[in-house]
């Protein structure tokens, strides 16, 4: 439980910056939906003149990007990049930061196993998305519902709001088995943005290729917006492959931090 309550001041602040920015992201673009609902024929027309790659890169469709959902979509998936570097900084550090800080022999010798530290510590980091997606999705829903033009469908709108904290998860869990492989990690930040736009970018590339293997690499690709908001639901093909990539990605972190030598200062 010490370990627990410690990493939990220890990324507090941080959870706390994250979230105020996320929600500040989504209040700022939000805030500008009731000028495109108003002008959504001038808008569909200039969004016509864009190439049909680049609106597929993005994420805009026309017809529905002037619709409160729509356009939350295409808001949501810079929010999703945003909450993905959050965790995939605090699956890189949570485990690692010892070896870093080269205080890893004052922990193991405290009179607690591996397995209790691993756990307190994971447990920490979902308090810490948890946090920060259930504000948002709070939050977010409270702007929608103020800026709204008209009634739009809540089920779809908290299913999209939902994909962050799955999509947090799974880079969460790259972030973990990547510290746990590379043990000599020095720098947690460019680790963090050199993998999940490297994601990202595969995710805009599969969307203008129009190649559907390519959804199964990137999280980010895991969702299709359009999708949740026409049907209401998730695919759960994806849903599955990407549990199973988190729990293989946990146990074997789990079995290397438990079985791996920590070199004492």
């Amino acid at each position: 439980m010490n370990i627990f309550l410690h990493e939990i001041r220890a990324f507090g602040k941080s959870t706390i910056v994250w979230t105020v920015s996320l929600i500040a992201l989504v209040l700022f673009f939000m805030s500008l939906f009731p000028s495109f609902a108003k002008d959504a024929d001038q808008v569909n027309e200039l969004l016509q003149t864009l190439p049909e790659a680049l609106r597929k890169a993005v994420g805009i469709e026309i017809g529905h990007f002037t619709s409160i959902l729509g356009f939350y979509s295409y808001v949501f998936m810079y929010i999703s990049l945003c909450g993905a570097i959050q965790a995939m900084m605090i699956g890189a550090s949570i485990l690692s930061k010892e070896v870093r800080e080269k205080t890893v022999d004052f922990l193991l010798t405290k009179p607690v196993s591996r397995t209790t530290i691993i756990v307190s510590k994971l447990s920490a980091a979902f308090v810490s998305i948890a946090i920060t997606s259930l504000s948002f999705i709070l939050c977010a829903y409270f702007i929608a519902s103020y800026v709204k033009t008209e009634n739009f469908n809540e089920q779809a709108f908290f299913l999209l709001s939902f994909t962050l904290f799955f999509v947090q998860v799974m880079f969460l869990a790259i972030g973990v088995i990547a510290s746990m492989l590379l043990p000599k990690l020095k720098s947690v930040l460019s680790l963090s943005l050199g993998v999940v736009f490297a994601f990202f970018f595969i995710g805009m590339f599969g969307s203008t290729v129009g190649e559907a293997s390519v959804r199964y690499i990137t999280p980010f690709k895991y969702f299709d917006y359009m999708y949740i908001i026409k049907y209401s639901q998730y695919e759960w093909s994806y849903v599955i492959v990407g549990l199973v990539w988190i729990i293989a990605a946990f146990i074997a972190s789990f079995y290397i931090y438990t079985k791996r030598d920590m070199n004492a200062v």
